[in-house]
């Protein structure tokens, strides 16, 4: 396989805006001589402002590791920077012979392995994934996070890899992404009046933790228990969650649906 001289049109299709780091179209430790995979880093290194201050070192090594180190960085704000069409030393050893230097490509992602990620950024990061996955015919589970294939490492940190993989197989199918908020709420049930189970114990106790209990239920420890403990969804417990409901601008119907649960939760 050539130089992946393609990689800065493959960027485009994101949509995010693209830096072409010059001389990027030859630079590498030789051809890329297949791409059977993609790697996910982060840069672990510089915690300076910025949006990318790793550059340098992706591009150019460091002590020990000549670079190129990744075919593509992405900075905090989603700029991607073409950075290599050629091999690149990313992951060795790999625990894969798929997602090795020789077979696959590699993503360093601005991050110093503790900070949160921005939104603008892993949205990049997905989409930049799945176009990288349409180009060279590659299905969602080939895409690796760096703590999957080499035991060494922990990165991306804080990026569930199912999840992210999970949105990458709906981007190629041309599918927006699900949000876990939505994923979340999927799961959770409507509850009103005359239910009676364990997740109206659940909003009995966020109910609590919000400030809204009855005082009755403040009259003994014994008391505020047992309250807690009870699973039916009565009349007094819709006027508590009919009372949350118009602190936070919502319709004061007494029942918890998907409007009502992300307040509870705080999502």
């Amino acid at each position: 396989m050539p130089y992946l001289n393609q990689l800065a049109d493959v960027a485009r299709r994101t949509g995010y805006p693209v830096t072409e780091v010059p001389g990027w179209q030859t630079r590498g430790h030789g051809p890329q001589p297949a791409v059977e995979g993609i790697v996910c880093h982060h840069t672990a290194g510089q915690t300076a402002g910025g949006d990318y201050p790793s550059l340098n070192v992706v591009r150019s090594g460091r002590r020990g590791l000549a670079g190129p180190l990744s075919h593509f960085g992405l900075g905090r704000s989603g700029r991607i920077y073409v950075i290599a069409a050629g091999r690149c030393w990313h992951n060795a050893p790999s625990t894969s012979a798929r997602h090795d230097n020789s077979s696959s490509i590699g993503i360093e992602a601005e991050n110093d392995g503790r900070q949160p990620w921005p939104e603008a950024q892993l949205d990049a990061y997905r989409k930049l994934v799945a176009e990288l996955c349409r180009e060279f015919g590659l299905p969602a589970s080939r895409v690796k996070g760096h703590k999957e294939v080499n035991r060494q490492k922990p990165d991306p940190h804080g990026v569930d890899m199912d999840d992210f993989r999970s949105a990458v197989a709906a981007l190629i199918k041309g599918e927006p992404p699900i949000s876990w908020t939505e994923e979340l709420m999927r799961d959770l049930p409507t509850l009103r009046c005359g239910d009676d189970n364990y997740d109206v114990k659940s909003v009995r106790g966020m109910l609590f933790i919000r400030g809204f209990v009855p005082p009755a239920a403040y009259g003994t420890p014994a008391d505020l228990k047992g309250w807690l403990e009870r699973t039916e969804f009565d009349q007094q417990l819709a006027e508590l969650v009919g009372a949350f409901q118009l602190l936070k601008g919502l319709d004061d119907d007494g029942i918890v649906g998907p409007k009502t649960w992300p307040a509870l939760l705080r999502l």
